[in-house]
């Protein structure tokens, strides 16, 4: 029942407010080929960044191939340009390479552009592989 919880938590429970951009989808677009006109990207809505409870040597391992113990949850995908995911589909992001501008979530392979008002929440790695 713990671990249930645990999970229940994760994707549901309550956690601090946190800013995504206030744009529309178009919008969302144009900023993202903008900036990074060869990049994949995925537009997503209700979503949560999880911080990750990691051991020291994971942590090094991260920042040696410059990633973060951070991933983003999205209840709803708005658009995905490589199509690996349909409209209103969920997602998990892998780790964190790059924030920018309080709405660019940058992962080593795509950018998520995270599209209203999300949550930050921390979790163990257990309890994000019980779900994944």
């Amino acid at each position: 029942m713990k671990q249930l919880n645990e999970v229940a938590e994760l994707l549901v429970g309550p956690g601090s407010p946190m800013p995504g951009a206030q744009v529309s989808q178009d919008e969302a677009v144009r900023i993202v080929r903008e900036r990074y006109p060869y990049s994949e990207y995925c537009l997503v809505s209700n979503w949560r960044w999880i911080d990750l409870d990691v051991t020291p040597e994971q942590r090094s391992e991260l920042t040696r191939t410059n990633r973060h113990p951070v991933v983003i949850y999205a209840h709803t995908v708005i658009y995905d340009s490589q199509r690996r995911w349909d409209v209103g589909d969920f997602v998990r992001t892998s780790y964190l390479h790059k924030f920018e501008d309080g709405f660019i979530f940058q992962t080593l392979n795509s950018i998520y552009i995270l599209i209203g008002d999300g949550v930050r929440i921390r979790a163990s790695l257990e309890t994000l592989g019980r779900i994944f």
